[in-house]
């Protein structure tokens, strides 16, 4: 179960290769709210942990040398070293507010893999509108992703395999078609809960659009899964699932000019969660509308509309957390265990 977890990420450097894998894992948590705790340093250091990465970030910012990190974490020093240039990138971005930031600098950040939100936390900018400002910004200063293929004929002969990954490069190599598309969502990281069942629907939503005669393009990241080989799909973007990167995604098969839709349904909770932020940023969602698959997943609207409904449920277990809590839970509460284990 050691595979539990695996994402695949592909850049020009080790550097956006990294940070697009760690953005690619979907923790849940908000880039740079990473906690610390300085009294277990040593110990994260010298164990390997899920966290360890974070921590070696923070010792560089403590002052450890690459040296003293080599020897405490026993991690070639290379790698040490490409982690201290994204720590002393990170420096840079702090010392330029957003406003005066130049665009050489936003540039570079980019390009050595540095996400929306990151540059969002860098700068400050607090709740969901920080991303689309730095978005803006980007646009502003005409940084923009292009879109590379992955070389499967080890540039023997030209290659036109349907793999691609993107970099904040000059040339694309990607440019879109004026076929009718539609874009699939993936289920993204390999984990417990999201397995073969949501690769199985990816790949036949897949062959039966191409049946139908749309171009079909899967955005994934897991390398476990048929969804992520080349042929399933006319192009295959490897990238991680998140707004920024999904987006960039919609606007460069949309520059095509020809019609484009993104079905998130079948590849589980990871694109669902997409479904409301992509439709306000003005993606068209083909199938359940964002707004239908936010009201059954939202315990309260779903268990007030099932209260409209008059559709009686069988009540759960309920105890006091706290003394204060001495009332009984509301009718969405008591129905908690059935809305968890059906959706």
């Amino acid at each position: 179960m050691k595979s539990v977890g695996e994402v695949m990420a592909i850049g020009r450097t080790f550097k956006e290769a990294l940070l697009k894998g760690v953005r690619a894992l979907d923790t849940g948590r908000k880039a740079g709210s990473e906690k610390i705790e300085p009294k277990i340093l040593t110990q994260r250091l010298v164990t390997p942990h899920p966290e360890r990465l974070s921590y070696v970030r923070y010792a560089l910012r403590q002052g450890y040398t690459v040296k003293q990190l080599a020897k405490v974490t026993s991690i070639d020093p290379w790698f040490l070293y490409q982690l201290k240039e994204i720590n002393d990138m990170q420096l840079e971005l702090e010392k330029h507010p957003m406003d005066s930031m130049p665009t050489e600098v936003l540039r570079d950040a980019k390009r050595m893999g540095f996400s929306d939100a990151r540059l969002a936390s860098v700068w400050r900018l607090e709740g969901k509108g920080g991303q689309e400002k730095v978005r803006h910004l980007r646009k502003k200063h005409r940084v923009q992703p292009v879109y590379k293929r992955v070389d499967t004929c080890s540039a023997e002969f030209e290659s036109y395999t349907p793999y691609l990954y993107s970099t904040y490069e000059e040339e694309d190599e990607a440019a879109p078609t004026d076929r009718k598309k539609v874009i699939i969502l993936g289920s993204g990281p390999n984990r417990i809960g999201q397995g073969i069942e949501f690769d199985y629907c990816c790949c036949h939503a897949s062959f039966s659009l191409r049946e139908d005669g749309f171009e079909t393009v899967m955005i994934n990241c897991n390398p476990e899964t048929v969804s992520t080989d080349y042929d399933t799909s006319d192009r295959l973007y490897f990238e991680p699932l998140t707004l920024e990167d999904v987006f960039a995604v919609y606007e460069h098969e949309a520059s095509g000019k020809a019609s484009v839709g993104v079905i998130v349904q079948f590849g589980g909770q990871t694109p669902l969660n997409l479904a409301l932020p992509l439709k306000a940023a003005g993606v068209p969602i083909i199938g359940t509308s964002p707004e239908s698959i936010d009201l059954c997943e939202d315990r309260k609207r779903f268990g007030k509309l099932l209260d409209e409904l008059q559709i009686p449920q069988a009540p759960a277990r309920w105890q006091p957390r706290s003394k204060k809590q001495s009332k009984a839970p509301s009718a969405w509460a008591i129905r908690s265990w059935y809305d968890r284990h059906t959706f």
